[in-house]
């Protein structure tokens, strides 16, 4: 895609960049790489910052980082605009008839989807899916609730409205009887407009982590709207409405629900009750701060095998390849240990290690993958010891391989793991659809759900120091 911009005085072309769309993952700080654009005609200086992420030969094609972008005169560049796989979920539920039509909301970081639902039937009667709007202002939730700190108020209106133009195409011209969202504690708190201040530092403890109502008046869709309460810290409503379809609440036995992505959460099951944390991984599983990162979308590796004693990879949409997604990531680290051209410390023997034409890992590459597979690993030994079955919610733990993920030590090889699917956006549905239970039920989660501060636990630091390593592990 190409986008042309002209200087307008007293705003710097960085700026009409990120209006257009442009995201940059690291919220415009230039420490990723994220954001780059390709100039086709006229001029955009390389800055010190640009050199020291770019190659030489990349500038010389053009390449600049958009965040840091300045012009003097008119300006083309080639922009990548990628769209991701959205994962919905269209599981029949039991339904408490009532008239009119309801919305069940995922605000998740990097993907939003809406469903109309008839609430007599709970007929799934139409989809909205995007990108979320926010990701422009930074591609993880910490870069955005800096953001946030530095322009309060931003980032929930563009989410409002993005979500505003979604249900005005979901509705069709009908009134809406109800909304009800749930994402993790960072979505809520900048979906309600509340203070992050008390997300940006330890304990990560928020006093404004419950259930949120808005009036019609006050939201773009003119309807009764309700943000479902987080569980506690960043475990956010996403969790607690995967709790609520998985029926873990009503399980006595050892199981566990795990959404990776950039804000890894966790819940467990066992006769005491609940008990949830999170853990920070960072934006790699999605792409993020990866040298040839991306969504999972067409020209993204998200698988890796070996063919003749190589690495051969596989392509969506069998596309010329731009990019690795995160699935394909964790391929390419677990088929480079068993290849010998990664040593389970992270180590490459070959840097860069290419994977196609055009795309490749670097060291820098692994330590984020580390980082991120350490955090989660970490968390998962923590609080999941005793599990027996461990589900796998969101997008990232569908599409896993999960070999791979064993393979390099994100996963425990000796319990059982199978993905949930969506399991926040049919939890939400859930409650959508059992309005008379819905209070009782979320109550009982709230109080047997106990919240387990990681970082403030000094055994989480030697834990995932320890996990760091490229290497399988095994619970008993």
């Amino acid at each position: 895609m190409k986008l042309t911009l002209r200087p307008i005085p007293g705003r710097r072309l960085a700026e009409q960049l990120r209006e257009a769309g442009v995201e940059f993952p690291c919220g415009g700080e230039g420490i990723c790489g994220g954001c780059r654009v390709r100039v086709v005609s006229g001029q955009i200086p390389a800055s010190g910052p640009m050199r020291l992420l770019l190659t030489e030969a990349e500038l010389r094609e053009g390449w600049r980082l958009a965040c840091m972008a300045e012009a003097a005169g008119p300006v083309t560049v080639e922009v990548e605009q990628w769209s991701a796989r959205v994962l919905t979920d269209e599981t029949g539920t039991a339904v408490e008839p009532r008239r009119g039509r309801g919305v069940a909301i995922d605000l998740g970081t990097t993907t939003l989807v809406a469903q109309r639902v008839h609430l007599e039937t709970g007929e799934i009667e139409a989809v909205e899916t995007a990108l979320n709007a926010q990701a422009r202002f930074g591609a993880d939730v910490m870069s955005r609730i800096q953001y946030e700190l530095r322009h309060p108020g931003e980032l929930t209106r563009v989410i409002r409205e993005q979500l505003g133009a979604m249900l005005r195409r979901l509705a069709a011209g009908q009134p809406l009887a109800e909304v009800l969202l749930a994402g993790n504690t960072a979505m809520h708190h900048l979906f309600c407009g509340l203070d992050v201040t008390p997300l940006a530092g330890v304990p990560f403890l928020s006093p404004h982590s419950g259930a949120r109502r808005f009036p019609p008046e006050q939201m773009p869709w003119r309807a009764p709207t309700l943000f479902l309460p987080c569980l506690g810290g960043f475990v956010g409503s996403d969790l607690l409405a995967g709790v609520v379809a998985t029926r873990l609440d009503r399980k006595p036995d050892q199981q566990g629900l795990f959404d990776i992505g950039t804000n890894g959460e966790i819940v467990v099951a066992s006769r005491k009750g609940l008990r949830c944390a999170s853990t920070a991984a960072g934006p790699a599983f999605e792409g993020g701060r990866i040298r040839h990162g991306m969504r999972a979308c067409e020209g993204a590796i998200d698988a890796v095998h070996i063919e003749n004693g190589r690495l051969a990879a596989h392509v969506i949409g069998e596309a010329a390849p731009r990019g690795i997604c995160g699935s394909g990531l964790v391929d390419a680290a677990a088929k480079a240990l068993d290849l010998g051209l990664l040593l389970p410390n992270g180590r490459l023997i070959q840097n860069p290690l290419p994977l196609a034409d055009g795309v490749e890992l670097t060291q820098s590459d692994i330590r984020q993958l580390q980082l991120a597979k350490g955090a989660m690993a970490a968390g998962l030994k923590m609080l999941a010891r005793e599990a027996s079955r461990l589900r796998l919610a969101g997008a990232f733990g569908n599409y896993l391989h999960l070999g791979s993920a064993r393979r390099i030590g994100l996963l425990p090889e000796d319990v059982e793991v199978e993905p949930a699917g969506n399991a926040a956006l049919r939890g939400v549905r859930m409650l959508l659809l059992q309005p008379s239970s819905r209070e009782e039920r979320i109550g009982r989660i709230l109080a047997m759900t106990e919240h387990v501060e990681l970082a403030a636990d000094p055994a989480f630091q030697d834990l995932f120091a320890e996990s760091m390593r490229l290497e399988p592990f095994r619970f008993r």
